[in-house]
């Protein structure tokens, strides 16, 4: 039996810490649109590897402290 597997993320909080940053603000400096960023931190919808290491740079995080991966329940 196949585990679902869950990607979870604290882009909201890094936002919020970052002077307030929009989901705009953050989808421009990475090169995606607004419904994407906001589907991110939904976790409605997992981002390329590289979307994920663009979105941590521009917070100077790691992908771990981003991200966090772990079975859904």
């Amino acid at each position: 039996m196949a585990t679902d597997l869950l990607i979870t993320n604290k882009i909201r909080e890094l936002r919020f810490f970052a002077d307030e940053m929009t989901q705009q603000e953050l989808a421009e400096l990475v090169g995606v649109t607004r419904q994407t960023i906001m589907s991110i931190e939904k976790s409605k919808y997992s981002p390329t590897l590289e979307l994920a290491f663009k979105i941590s740079e521009v917070f100077g995080q790691s992908l771990e402290e981003v991200f966090q991966y772990r079975p859904a329940n």
